[in-house]
């Protein structure tokens, strides 16, 4: 949505075609006259386009048969959203939105006014150089809004790595892990060291999310839960969301997975 802002941003009546309520498509078609890799984009747009009305002309009854078949099983669903802006969102799951609006800025006295954003000799080359970092991903699998995750707490995750790991020795299944390492032989330094390693593994991925930004983080910061109580030192971070920013901070102990019988 915000790069087909830039791109609408005056953009002339003759570009963007008389009578055309889908500018951005009319650009795309009459710069893809000229380029080829937008007119690459163009057939592959018309051809998504014509899926989705073939689909919507479907019977629902026909729809499951119609899947099983090797020509359709590709056929992809798309979202409203992604139907909206299908024309920047084909070109950057394809790797060439990045060439493209290069494309244009470099020819963008075809196709905008003076005062236009990608007109402009700094803002022009500047939205077509921040394109070329999502265009280098692997769309393969998109993200929704229902698939968002909130971290458990700290003393969860490390239960949940010895409940996982309960499996490969003869505790009882139906009794909860102890939270500390123990060490049961003399030999099983080594392998407990792993499980450690792993535990803190499972600790760390508290302080990052798909939903939080880490905004800065130290070790060995000292927090003092009780007057009678020692200072006890810990890992503190600072994560920023879309509406506030959130402080955590997690014992050294239970960062490491040796916590024991501690309270």
């Amino acid at each position: 949505g915000v790069v087909e802002a830039c791109l609408l941003h005056m953009l002339k009546r003759r570009a963007a075609g008389f009578l055309r309520t889908d500018k951005v498509a009319a650009l795309f078609t009459k710069v893809g006259k000229t380029c080829a890799i937008a007119g690459d984009v163009c057939k592959k747009v018309q051809e998504l386009q014509q899926q989705v009305e073939s689909r919507k002309n479907q019977p629902n009854g026909q729809e499951p048969l119609k899947r099983q078949g090797s020509t359709t099983s590709k056929t992809p669903v798309l979202t409203p959203q992604a139907i909206k802006h299908i024309w920047v969102r084909t070109a950057l799951i394809e790797k060439v939105l990045d060439k493209i609006v290069q494309y244009i800025v470099d020819n963008c006295s075809k196709y905008y006014e003076k005062e236009a954003l990608l007109a402009d000799p700094v803002c022009g080359p500047i939205l077509a150089s921040l394109l070329v970092g999502p265009c280098a991903l692997e769309y393969t699998k998109l993200k929704t809004a229902d698939h968002y995750w909130t971290d458990p707490s700290a003393d969860e995750l490390v239960q949940r790595h010895r409940i996982h790991g309960a499996h490969g020795r003869q505790d009882s299944p139906s009794k909860r892990p102890a939270l500390g390492v123990r060490k049961r032989h003399s030999s099983g330094s080594a392998s407990e060291d792993r499980f450690a390693a792993s535990a803190r593994e499972y600790v760390e991925s508290l302080h990052q999310n798909s939903r939080t930004h880490l905004l800065y983080g130290k070790n060995n910061v000292l927090v003092q839960p009780k007057d009678d109580l020692e200072a006890i030192p810990g890992y503190l971070s600072l994560h920023q969301s879309a509406d506030s920013l959130t402080l955590k901070w997690t014992p050294n102990q239970l960062m490491n997975g040796t916590l024991g019988d501690s309270e």
